[in-house]
């Protein structure tokens, strides 16, 4: 609930957050080749960008928002028509970033910046280096299946918490539409052709998304989910309860441990956390309706599924 705050509250808790994500020294641990992040390295780094500023969220709205979050990422990906739109999704994130820092030209270069890294880094990356990005993201997400309200009413998420995929709309650029079967003979000639009917109404691009810094992405996905004024709320599917049989095996020692923390802690030592000055207490943001909703959320959270903050402080 924000109805409370200012624009130059909201304004400076957008600055604050996005200044520090884009911290040179967070992006420059980001860019180094590196192994994929635990989940419970992924929420402390998340925690740590999310109390950047003078806002404040206890855990049950922490949950909840990471929670929209990573559906929302995920959904993102599953859905994009080829796996170097990947990197248009992102282009779509940061471009939305950009008006929120519009009048600030010294976070505006930050985020520039990062967007030059981007396209230096992969720009040049093969279709079969993508393809493996997006299994590897897909498999990081792959237990996940909470139910999100947004996605749900669009019906483009079961009640289980599985997204659908779709079977009609544009093809993925440089593809044809399906319907035509050609078969061709030894010498590579083409001999035959067989039509066929297609159970979706299938249409092709009109033209590719720009890969460059500045251009029109074509792509939606990665755009503001909420154009349209909507509750947000998350559910915890039937599958995503049954984790808790399996969390014997997310509580084994890991032998690696010890490393990714010393590693997360050279990559927070960059972020400098803003703490509220003077007698100011800051903003609480609570993403439900009442106090006692997000109480409650917290004491019926699946133990498993509630990531704790972890405190990491960085030693020579």
């Amino acid at each position: 609930r924000v109805d409370e705050w200012t624009d130059v509250d909201r304004k400076r808790v957008m600055n604050d957050i996005i200044s520090t994500m884009f911290n040179n020294k967070f992006m420059e641990e980001l860019f180094k080749p590196q192994d994929l992040y635990s989940k419970k390295a992924l929420r402390t780094v998340y925690d740590r960008l999310a109390h950047a500023s003078i806002m404040r969220l206890n855990q049950a709205s922490m949950d909840k928002l990471y929670d929209l979050m990573t559906m929302a990422f995920k959904y993102q990906v599953l859905l994009c028509p080829r796996p170097r739109d990947i990197l248009l999704v992102t282009f779509n994130h940061l471009d939305a970033i950009k008006d929120f820092i519009s009048d600030s030209p010294g976070i505006l270069n930050q985020v520039d910046e990062t967007f030059r890294r981007l396209i230096e880094t992969y720009n040049c990356l093969s279709d079969g280096e993508f393809q493996l990005i997006r299994q590897t993201l897909l498999i990081f997400f792959q237990d996940m299946h909470i139910r999100v309200s947004i996605f749900l009413k669009d019906k483009v998420q079961n009640s289980n918490g599985r997204f659908v995929l779709p079977i009609s709309g544009p093809v993925p650029w440089g593809t044809e539409v399906p319907g035509l079967i050609r078969i061709f003979n030894h010498k590579g000639v083409e001999v035959k052709r067989a039509e066929f009917t297609t159970a979706g109404n299938y249409v092709t691009p009109q033209r590719e998304g720009s890969f460059e810094l500045y251009g029109d992405r074509v792509l939606k996905l990665g755009t503001n989910m909420y154009s349209v004024t909507r509750p947000v709320e998350t559910h915890m599917s039937g599958s995503s309860k049954n984790l808790a049989s399996q969390a014997k095996e997310h509580t084994a020692p890991n032998p690696l441990a010890k490393e990714e923390l010393n590693f997360l802690a050279r990559l927070l030592g960059g972020l400098d956390i803003q703490k509220p000055a003077g007698g100011e207490s800051g903003f609480r943001l609570n993403l439900f309706t009442t106090d006692e909703e997000e109480e409650h959320a917290a004491q019926t959270r699946p133990e498993e599924l509630s990531y704790k903050v972890i405190n990491i402080e960085a030693t020579q």
